[in-house]
């Protein structure tokens, strides 16, 4: 089992956790913070294709996706993954005006995000009740 990053570190033991972000470092600084609390990380995935095909394939307990995927502003991998009843929480550099009324009650971490803020809305994805 990873080490537990601080005391404040949510557990999130035994949780698989969808990473969908093109930026390297990102994507990196994401996963790891992540396994650090303990998640089994999917991915990351850098494109909306190959996220949809790993939504199709694997059982995942949440998702942490970027708004940009290299090709603008892309809301089909969000709307698929509510269809699936996966929570998941927005990583972006973008305003929330941008975000369709549709998926307005998705949680928005802005860029540059930070470890702790990351872990924290991921945990927070289990604490009320899903939205479907």
């Amino acid at each position: 089992m990873p080490e537990r990053t601080s005391p404040e570190t949510p557990d999130l033991s035994g949780r698989r956790v969808l990473v969908v972000e093109d930026d390297f470092y990102l994507a990196g600084d994401t996963s790891r913070a992540l396994r650090e609390a303990g998640a089994e990380v999917v991915g990351p995935v850098p494109r909306p294709g190959p996220a949809l095909e790993v939504l199709a394939r694997e059982d995942l307990d949440a998702a942490v996706v970027d708004i940009n995927l290299g090709e603008g502003p892309s809301f089909a991998l969000a709307d698929a993954l509510k269809r699936a009843g996966v929570p998941f929480l927005f990583v972006t550099g973008y305003d929330e005006a941008l975000i369709p009324q549709r998926l307005s009650n998705v949680a928005m971490i802005l860029k540059p995000a930070d470890k702790a803020a990351i872990l924290e809305g991921v945990a927070d994805l289990w604490r009320v009740p899903a939205i479907k």
